[in-house]
């Protein structure tokens, strides 16, 4: 007759042959660790959650649990109701904010990787290891660069008068813009002040993602390329044939880290276009939901925002996940 055991559980199987100081030690090590995800991390999200579902603003005077209540009144979907089809001022920035933010990343990608993937394949090519390392170190340089430095920089050039950019059209008999405030320029349906930021993030953020490139055409075993070349392929054959279908893990990567990162951007638009430039041509999600947690005081309604573009993210990476994930390895 067979006996059937429970199988331990996680604990037991971590700890199955622990001292006692050993646990000790774990648990003090462990305990500092989870008190402060618990109070930074899982408390910031549950008082958001609560907060979309309130009326709130600190200024105001509430009652009951930590200021909810009284002034402070609980509203149920309202927040969220407002923000897709309500008619006021603020849920009709929060929309055109929305869709600014979808233009802003749908477009940034792109340019990343067609920027940064060719880049990544030149240097890659480089024969003389000390040049390579060189390029590599200059690209990446502007990442480490402050998003706020970077915006005054970039904000210097676009000037209508003084920047560099218009000198040089001028230079060339071609007509100065007003690159950032100008709401009658569109390049491809798209404004040419979203065309300005883009640029300028692009500028400062493209080192992360050609560093990854780098490595990952590095990982690409060398004996694929030999026998192509041996097969009479040629250069751009190999890479679209070997080295670019070898790249789609790391494309996923490349993507996901793009997509979020790009969601999440409000410095440079902060410091470029201050509130969103005329008719709101450059106010991301970010920005106003800084603008109304912080200017106007209206936290209900920007944890409701956050919620929005946390559900965003998801559904975007959840596509990228399906979209571009594969089954095998080399």
């Amino acid at each position: 007759m067979s006996v059937i055991t429970k199988p331990p559980n996680l604990w037991n199987r971590m700890f199955s042959g622990a001292t006692g100081k050993q646990k000790l030690f774990v648990g003090s090590a462990l305990t500092p660790i989870m008190l402060y995800m618990m109070f930074w991390v899982l408390f910031p999200i549950v008082w958001v959650i609560l907060l979309s579902f309130y009326r709130y603003s600190p200024a105001t005077t509430g009652g009951g649990f930590l200021g909810l209540g009284g002034e402070n009144a609980f509203i149920g979907l309202d927040n969220f109701r407002e923000m897709f089809i309500g008619d006021s001022l603020e849920g009709s920035t929060a929309r055109i904010s929305l869709i600014n933010t979808l233009v802003f990343s749908f477009l940034y990608l792109p340019l990343n990787l067609l920027v940064t993937l060719p880049l990544a394949v030149a240097i890659e090519a480089v024969a003389k290891r000390s040049l390579k390392t060189s390029f590599r170190f200059i690209y990446f340089l502007p990442a480490l660069a402050a998003a706020v430095g970077v915006a005054l920089m970039w904000s210097y050039l676009y000037h209508p008068q003084r920047g560099l950019i218009n000198m040089m059209l001028k230079g060339v008999g071609l007509t100065p813009q007003i690159w950032l405030s100008n709401p009658r320029v569109y390049f491809l349906g798209i404004p040419l002040a979203m065309w300005s930021v883009t640029i300028a993030y692009l500028w400062r953020d493209m080192g992360y993602n050609l560093i990854i490139f780098i490595a990952a055409l590095q990982g690409i075993p060398h004996d694929f390329k030999e026998a192509a070349t041996v097969d009479g392929a040629n250069t751009w054959q190999i890479f679209w044939r070997i080295t670019l279908p070898l790249l789609q893990p790391t494309m996923l990567l490349v993507c996901v880290l793009t997509m979020i990162s790009s969601f999440q951007v409000f410095d440079i638009f902060q410091v470029m276009t201050n509130t969103g430039n005329p008719q709101n041509q450059t106010r991301v999600l970010m920005l106003d939901l800084y603008l109304n947690a912080f200017r106007y005081q209206n936290m209900g309604f920007a944890s409701a925002e956050s919620i929005v573009l946390f559900i965003v993210i998801l559904f975007v990476t959840i596509i990228q996940l399906r979209v571009l994930r594969t089954t095998w390895e080399y």
